[in-house]
This record gives structure tokens, C-alpha cells and sequence, in this order.
């Protein structure tokens, strides 16, 4: 009998972190689950882990495989899956005990594709929610998702605009869990991230919600979200980020023109070009990048006249925008490329006193 539950965890060098990754895994008050761990060409003692861990629980499979990357571990992950529903881990973090139990039955409970949960930042030192304005639980249903889910995966529009750090937190794959049956018929992949450098849950997830037909968000922080590992992709330093992320705007404006998608979705998708300064700015602004301040200067004011950002820079209204932001991006879209640096300088500042001296990244991919 297959089980009800697959957790797929995809690991590379991640030997310091999996015994608190599989300890919580496999402590889940839903017993009847399989965690297939995707060893992607570890070289240091991550495959051993694995293998002392199999030995004491059969509910781990392990495949071992030459590195192709995250997105590449997690496909193989879907495949090999023979649960009714699908989870993804990242080995870096872990989750409360009860997070299975709890969203698989409210999957059955109300017959859903997918189900979200929230999340808690953990930074060593400290702790901290994100909080999500929404009530305990929310249901989407047939044409709801697409208008309420699909479309803020996309890109904000109007109020949400005022939250940039909100702009992928309802991407993520680590807080879902999905029906398999939805992510293998309708052959959704992950894409790689060595073509588009960033964003694969997000893009992963417009895919994936366009075929739902239901979604259910528990507003419940039960997966943790470590965010101290300096070898995450989310914290280095990538100086081909611009042109990969130009990749990323492409595959997503040829998804809206395949399904047909309104006017909403270009408006959508033109804004999250324009927010995505922020996080372009602040990856210029890594410390592994040990670059000058004129290199720094020369690098956003050749964002800031990228032909992409500048077009979604003049249609993005600054009208919800609050102060800091809306100063923020006035400044993004009039090109002022000195007053943009010493902005990020601030922020930058601002964050690593806020998490204890953490590396910047973004929350998804």
C-alpha cells in the first residue's frame, strides 16, 4: 500500500544539518510517510548520513546521483514518489512534528490539490514568524485559485505592491503539500537554476496552479526556515543574477501568452520586474562579491537602464507604496543609481544587525 505522504528531501553537502532535518522528519505524527532524500553528488559525508539512516528506518529512500543541481534533485524526487501527496524539505531547515498530520487531513478533510502553511525564519540566535494577513484558514475553489493564487505568484498588484518582502513568500514548494497526481499528470518539473538563477519554486508553482482546481492556506507556522547556512544559493553572491532573472521574466511571459492569461497577469509579472530591483540591488551589495563601490555604482546603474527593468520601472505605481519604498523605487525609476546604493548600503546594514550578521538571500530558490 503506498503512503500517504512523500517528503522529498534534496541534499548536496549538507552533512551538519541532516540529523536535525531527518530527526524532525522522521518524528512526524503521520507515520505512514516515505522521505526520499536525493543525494546529488555530495562530497562530504552526506551520502553516509543517509545510509546510516536506512538502516534504522525503512521509511527512507535514498537515491544517489551525480550533481545536477537542486531542481534537477527534486524532479527525480516526483518521479520516484509513490505517495498520495508530495512535500519537499530542504535539508538546511526542519518542521513541527504534527506538520504532516495536520495538512494532510485538512487535504482530505476539504478534497484539496494543495495545501499552504506558514513558516518561522531562524536565524541561531533568535526567531522569527512570518505572518501572513490572512484568517486561520482559507479555501479556494475552481476559478478562486487562479484569480487569488495563480496570479499573486505572477506578480502583486495594488495593495500587495506595499510588502516587497512578501513577493515570493507564497512561492515556496517547502510549505505545500501537493497532490501527486496533480504534479505528474500535468508533468510539472522544476527548471534549472543555472538558467534562471533564482525563483525556481515560484515559477515551478505558476505551473503547478494553473492546473488546481483547489487550494487550502493554514495560516500555521509549522516549517522552519533556516536562514544561517552561507553555502545556500540563497545566500551567495551571483554576478550573472540579471541576465538569468531575464531568462526567468521570459519563461513567465510565455506561460501567460500560451494559457491566454488577462491584461492583469503582464501587469503582475511587469511589477515583480520592478520589485526584483530590490533583490538584485541587495545581491550587488553581497559581501562575497568583494566588489569596489564604483564597481558597485557601475552595476545598479546598468540595472537600473536594463531595458526590461526600466519599462516595468515607468509602469509600476507607487501610489500603495508606503514612504521608505515608495522613495525606494521614485528614485529606481528616475535612474538615480548613487541614491539607490547608499539605500541598499542602509537596508543591508538594517538586516545584518536585525539577524544577528545573517547573509542576505531571498526566501524562494
Amino acid at each position: 500500500m503506498n503512503p500517504k505522504v512523500s517528503i522529498i528531501v534534496p541534499i548536496y553537502n549538507m552533512e551538519d544539518y541532516l540529523d536535525r532535518c531527518f530527526k524532525s522528519l522522521l518524528g512526524q505524527s503521520l507515520t505512514d510517510i516515505e522521505i526520499i532524500a536525493v543525494n546529488d553528488g555530495s562530497t562530504d559525508a552526506s551520502l553516509k548520513i543517509l545510509q546510516e539512516y536506512t538502516m534504522r528506518d525503512s521509511r527512507i529512500i535514498v537515491i544517489n546521483k551525480e550533481n545536477e543541481g537542486v531542481s534537477a534533485a527534486r524532479n527525480d524526487g516526483v518521479l520516484a514518489a509513490n505517495g498520495e501527496y508530495i512535500g519537499f524539505v530542504d535539508p538546511d531547515d526542519w518542521v513541527n512534528v504534527s506538520m504532516y498530520e495536520e495538512m494532510y487531513e485538512c487535504a482530505l478533510e476539504e478534497n484539496v490539490d494543495i495545501v499552504m502553511c506558514t513558516y518561522i525564519r531562524e536565524f541561531g540566535t533568535h526567531s522569527k514568524e512570518k505572518r501572513f494577513n490572512m484568517p486561520d484558514k482559507q479555501l479556494y475553489l475552481m476559478d478562486e485559485v487562479q484569480t487569488h493564487m495563480l496570479r499573486r505568484l505572477v506578480g502583486p498588484l495594488k495593495e500587495e505592491v506595499a510588502n516587497p518582502e512578501f513577493l515570493d513568500a507564497w512561492g515556496t514548494v517547502w510549505s505545500k503539500l501537493y497532490r501527486a497526481s496533480l504534479l505528474k499528470e500535468n508533468e510539472a518539473k522544476f527548471k534549472d537554476l543555472s538558467i534562471i538563477g533564482s525563483n525556481e519554486d515560484t515559477l515551478f508553482n505558476i505551473h503547478v496552479f494553473y492546473y488546481a482546481k483547489s487550494f487550502v492556506f493554514l495560516n500555521r507556522p509549522f516549517y522552519h526556515y533556516w536562514r544561517t547556512n552561507d553555502a545556500s544559493i540563497t545566500s551567495q553572491y551571483n554576478p550573472f543574477l540579471v541576465e538569468k532573472f531575464e531568462k526567468l521574466y521570459a519563461a513567465m511571459q510565455s506561460f501567460l501568452i500560451e494559457k491566454s492569461l488577462s491584461n492583469d497577469y503582464g501587469l503582475a509579472l511587469t511589477n515583480r520586474v520592478s520589485m526584483n530591483v530590490l533583490g538584485q540591488g541587495l545581491n550587488i551589495m553581497n559581501h562575497q562579491a568583494n566588489l569596489s563601490m564604483r564597481e558597485r555604482l557601475r552595476l545598479i546603474k546598468k540595472l537600473l537602464n536594463n531595458e526590461n527593468t526600466s519599462y516595468s520601472l515607468r509602469r509600476f505605481q507607487l501610489d500603495y507604496c508606503p514612504f521608505i519604498w515608495k522613495t525606494f523605487f521614485l528614485c529606481a525609476k528616475l535612474k538615480l543609481s548613487s541614491a539607490i546604493y547608499f539605500m541598499l548600503l542602509g537596508m543591508n546594514w538594517i538586516r545584518k544587525k536585525n539577524t544577528g550578521g545573517i547573509k542576505l538571500g531571498t526566501e524562494n530558490g
